[in-house]
């Protein structure tokens, strides 16, 4: 499973991204990971949500690709789901330490 992660928003605006290819996580951590990301409360999730309302928030664009489908994923800290919120705060860490966070590519 490759995920392309994306925060932006806040307080400052800051722009984090990463890219995460779950083969290469802990086994444990990437079942779990997999689990979440292959449920309804994930794949229900809009490609394109509004996030103006999202004030002083961070805004979220994920996208999860498997050999059988890909979704793409807009959403703020409010609309994501409390088992996606682990996720989303490794997701944030892997991105502060990634060279790629500054891409513009991913």
């Amino acid at each position: 499973m490759q995920i392309y992660f994306e925060r932006s928003g806040g307080f400052l605006g800051s722009k984090l991204k990463t890219a995460v290819d779950t083969t290469q996580l802990p086994a444990d951590e990437a079942e779990k990971w997999e689990g979440v990301l292959s449920t309804n409360q994930f794949l229900e999730l809009p490609p394109d949500a509004d996030l103006a309302v999202a004030t002083d928030q961070f805004s979220y664009k994920m996208t999860v690709v498997t050999s059988e489908w890909q979704h793409t994923a807009v959403f703020t800290d409010a609309s994501a789901s409390e088992e996606l919120q682990p996720i989303i705060r490794r997701l944030t860490v892997m991105a502060r330490q990634s060279p790629t966070q500054n891409s513009s590519d991913l």
